[in-house]
């Protein structure tokens, strides 16, 4: 009996097909920072600064409560830059800058 040869099918390398991001928004973007920095840092999110789209993926500044403080004016937040993949993981945070709740910028 004749064994039956079937063709293999060609893998297609990462680097030559084009994946299709995850991603599909700013939107979808400041979500997934924050879901994903909130978990890293334990500290809970106040809101998002920016968003912007870069080649690689996507770039969110977070603001964090990271010391809460009775009266609450005076409270520690943070601002952290969240570089995330154009499948919205993250590859890279970093605090860039602390302040006090209610505190202008310079």
């Amino acid at each position: 009996m004749a064994e039956e040869h079937r063709p293999r099918a060609k893998k297609t390398s990462t680097s030559t097909a084009r994946r299709t991001p995850t991603v599909r928004g700013a939107d979808h973007a400041a979500r997934a920072a924050c879901q994903s920095l909130e978990r890293l840092t334990g500290h809970p999110m106040e809101g998002v600064s920016a968003v912007g789209r870069e080649d690689d993926g996507w770039c969110v500044v977070v603001d964090v409560l990271e010391l809460p403080r009775i009266p609450d004016t005076t409270s520690l937040l943070a601002s952290y830059e969240v570089r995330l993949d154009q499948d919205g993981e993250l590859t890279e945070y970093r605090r860039v800058r602390r302040y006090q709740r209610g505190s202008a910028d310079a």
